[in-house]
Order: structure tokens, then C-alpha cells, then sequence
């Protein structure tokens, strides 16, 4: 195993003083008693667990629930480093919505030879279905989760486009709950912006995302794929705080040239579906004709105008791994800028210069699918024996299309709260995006993910990895 290059400590710098943002944080620390702070940490496992704040593991034999792992110390970001992120990202949100846009009507950006057209066509997340439909407001991607790396002081780059159905939403506001509950002199220490109100701009961006046919007070609904699905929680959680109805397939229907959903009045029309299904099982009669999840007809409804349908269908395209490599290219045809956040470098395996080189390479390399996501069908070539690179090597070579690699970066650390005391952890940033024809809307913060394991570059909660609150420091 090569060894890992030195990282960023978020908290501490070199000569062990405590970086500017985090100090009131650190005064605080000094004066807490470290027995009372592992005390206060059961707590908190606790009313997480009471709360019912848990994901199932797909293809987990115990198919049992599991607790995602709170840290309580707080990933800090400064009022500075902020602005400079919102910028990057709301030019990339714009970016992805207008390329959305662009490849289901004149995809000037193919004809242009920006970005390949196979690469379009050939995708599967590519919706024929989509292709000259005018979407409600314009508006493709209405919730965007941008995933965030950080290498340096100033060095952020995003890692992932999550431009489908993003979660973790829930996670970031349980995260900032729990630590007002256990920590309230904290925050009267620290000016932290606030991310509660989170549910109530959800709800109010999506309603101004409602089609022409719905009233002053549009009706919004989650739509689930139930109680067996991962993010369950997470879509109760977001119904009841938007105070919106939690729907599933069997509770709509077509009625009168509207999506209704079964209520103790009889069927009620819906304006605005925040959907939690997968493209695939959305519609039985335009995509999988087994699926029991979705609503037969809806998709003819959404080409008539009338049902929002949040994100769009077909919006996967835009978080494919292969179109996040032409990311750069996006943003300037789009922005006519260049891009405030850069991308990790990315090799296609498609190419063949490009497969030869990751081939030589995958020992330093972290190899991903296009479509795959959890950090399931992956490679870390430095923490990975020779077994392991040999038997993938195969699988590159079998299907080379469907990879891309890129370098194994040096991600920052944040301390976590350790038996020892504070010990640093990789982690990454999802800030939550909200779009509507109103503007974009980005909640100060977003979702920290920690490797919780000493080394450990996953920071997926399905790989063991476990959740920070994340602090935006005021002006």
C-alpha cells in the first residue's frame, strides 16, 4: 500500500494552533469535561435511534436498519469560504439546467462538439420520452445535492453532481437539532446560520415550480417507493415538515386529466410530485411495464402540462460520471464563464489512451462506475491488495465504458470526537440546492460525511461512514 499524502487539517494548522474558524469553537472545548462529552455522545446515539433515523443497506444479509454514526464535532466554514462556494456552485446548478435543457431540444452543445454524441444517445439515463417537452418553469433539476472536496485552504472541487434524487437532507437537520439539544450555550457562543427553515424554502420553491393549471395553493406530495426503501425516513420526515401528504403509487391515480391522490374526500389533484422513485419504475406504461411503484398515466399528464414532477424525469444524465469529465466544457458553453469550482481530473475509460494509462496506474487511482453511487463498484487503488486490483483490472477491460478513475486526492480532515480525544477523519461536504423559476436557493451548510475509520477515504454511510453537523459561521 503507497503511503497517503499529507492533508488539509480544517481545524488545526501546521504549527498546532487552532485556524480562525474554529476557535470560539475550541474556547468552548477547553471548558467541557471529557466524561460528560462521551456521556452526552450515548445521548445523542440514543434519541438518533429513538427517532427512527436509519438506513437499510441494500444486499445486506441481516437486512436489518442501521443508525447512521453521528460525530459531534462540528465541521466549520468560514462566512469568507462560503460566499466562494455559493458562487461556484449556483453557476453550476444554472450549467446543469440549462444542459438538461439543451440535450431534450436542439443539443447545440453536441452539434458544437463540446461533448460526444454517444455519450447522449448511448447513455441510459438518457429519456427519449423527454425530447422536445417543455418542463414546468424550466426547471429540471429543483433539488441538487453538489458533492464537495476540499485539498487546500482555498481548494474546493466538487466530486459528484447529485441531479436525481439526492438525500440526506434529513441527516443535515436531525444533525443541527441534536446539537442544539445537547450544546444550546454553544450557539450562543458561536454565530452559526441557521438551516431549520430548510423544509419550509423546500416547500415554497416547489410550489413556484407548480404548472400553469394549479391554484393559488398548490398541492405538493412526496411520492415514496415505501417503507422498505433506504431513505424512508428521510421522506417521511421531509412530508411532514413541508407539510405535505407522503404518497405511494397505489394512492394515485389518473382522474380527469390530473394525478389525484386517494384521500377521506375521494381523489384530490395533485400539482407538485417530489418524487423518491427511480426514472425506470416512475411510469409502468412509458418505462418498466412490471413496476408497481409508480403511477400508470402520469407521464402523459406531465406532457400535457399538468403535474410538476420534481426532479424531472431523465435528469440522471447530469450526474453520470462520464458527463461529469465534460463538466468544464458545460459550464463555460452554458455560463460563457469559467468554472469557480473545478472538477477532480478525470480519465475516461472509454478512450483508449486514457484505459491504458488507469490500467498502469490502478494502484494510485480510485476507479467508479458511471451510474454507480453509495460507493458500491469501486476501486481505491492505494488501500486495495493485489487481488483485488487484479480481478478489477479485468473488469476495466471487459467493459471499459463503464468507468472513469481519478486521482486518489488528499481530502481534508476534521476531528472526531475518539476515545483518545480528537483524532482527524476524512470528510466531504453535499450543500442542498434548491431551484425554481424564483432563483436558486442553497442552505448555508449542507451535509457533512466522515470516515470515521482512521485512514479511511469512504465517507459513504453504506461503507461505515457516519455524519457531521455542518456550521456556516455569520459575517
Amino acid at each position: 500500500m503507497s503511503q497517503s499524502p499529507p492533508c488539509f487539517d480544517e481545524m488545526f494548522a501546521e504549527d498546532g494552533s487552532v485556524r480562525p474558524a474554529y476557535a470560539g469553537y475550541r474556547e468552548w472545548l477547553h471548558g467541557q469535561d471529557a466524561p460528560a462529552l462521551r456521556r452526552k455522545a450515548q445521548e445523542a446515539e440514543t434519541t438518533f435511534r429513538r427517532t427512527g433515523i436509519t438506513f437499510n443497506v441494500y444486499g445486506d444479509n441481516a437486512g436489518e436498519e442501521r443508525l447512521i454514526p453521528f460525530d459531534m464535532v462540528p465541521r466549520i466554514i468560514s462566512a469568507r469560504e462560503w460566499r466562494k462556494l455559493t458562487k461556484g456552485i449556483e453557476q453550476r446548478v444554472t450549467a446543469l439546467n440549462a444542459f438538461l435543457h439543451d440535450i431534450y431540444h436542439r443539443q447545440e452543445i453536441v452539434r458544437s462538439g463540446r461533448v460526444p454524441q454517444r455519450l447522449i444517445e448511448q447513455n441510459a439515463a438518457f429519456l427519449p420520452q423527454m425530447v422536445g417537452m417543455d418542463v414546468p418553469g424550466g426547471v429540471y433539476t429543483h433539488i441538487v445535492g453538489i458533492d464537495l472536496v476540499r485539498t487546500g485552504p482555498d481548494d474546493f472541487m466538487v466530486l459528484e453532481d447529485n441531479a436525481r434524487t439526492p438525500s440526506g437532507v434529513s441527516y443535515m437537520l436531525e444533525n443541527r437539532e441534536t446539537m442544539m439539544a445537547m450544546f444550546p450555550e454553544l450557539f450562543t457562543k458561536v454565530n452559526v446560520r441557521g438551516v431549520s427553515d430548510y423544509p419550509r424554502r423546500l416547500a415554497k420553491s416547489l410550489a413556484a415550480c407548480a404548472p400553469r393549471c394549479a391554484g393559488d395553493r398548490p398541492t405538493v406530495a412526496v411520492l415514496t417507493p415505501g417503507i422498505y426503501n433506504s431513505a424512508y425516513f428521510e421522506h417521511a420526515f421531509l412530508a411532514d415538515q413541508m407539510g405535505a401528504e407522503l404518497v405511494e403509487g397505489s394512492d394515485l391515480r389518473v382522474v380527469d386529466g390530473r394525478v389525484a391522490m386517494r384521500t377521506t374526500r375521494g381523489y384530490e389533484p395533485i400539482d407538485v410530485l417530489y418524487r423518491r422513485v427511480d426514472d425506470d419504475y416512475l411510469d409502468p406504461l412509458s418505462f418498466n411495464p412490471a413496476s408497481k411503484l409508480g403511477v400508470p398515466g402520469i407521464m402523459d399528464i406531465y406532457r400535457a402540462g399538468g403535474i410538476t414532477i420534481a426532479n424531472a424525469p431523465g435528469t440522471g444524465i447530469a450526474d453520470d460520471k462520464a458527463i461529469y469529465s465534460f463538466m468544464p466544457e458545460i459550464v463555460e458553453f452554458y455560463t460563457g464563464e469559467k468554472p469557480i469550482l473545478s472538477n477532480v481530473p478525470t480519465w475516461r475509460c472509454s478512450e483508449k489512451d486514457s484505459l491504458a494509462y488507469v490500467l498502469d496506474h490502478l494502484a494510485e487511482l480510485v476507479v467508479k462506475e458511471v451510474h454507480g453511487s453509495g460507493g458500491y463498484g469501486m476501486l481505491i487503488g492505494p488501500t486495495s491488495s493485489k487481488k483485488e486490483i487484479e480481478a478489477f483490472a479485468a473488469k476495466l477491460r471487459a467493459k471499459p465504458d463503464n468507468y472513469i478513475a481519478q486521482p486518489t486526492l488528499a481530502l481534508s480532515t476534521v476531528p472526531i470526537f475518539a476515545k483518545s480525544g480528537l483524532s482527524p477523519r476524512h470528510v466531504d461536504l453535499r450543500p442542498f440546492v434548491l431551484v425554481s423559476p424564483k432563483g436558486i436557493d442553497i442552505t448555508p451548510g449542507g451535509l457533512t460525511r466522515v470516515a470515521l475509520k482512521q485512514g479511511s477515504l469512504v465517507v459513504n454511510s453504506s461503507q461505515g461512514g457516519g455524519t457531521k453537523d455542518s456550521w456556516v459561521l455569520e459575517d
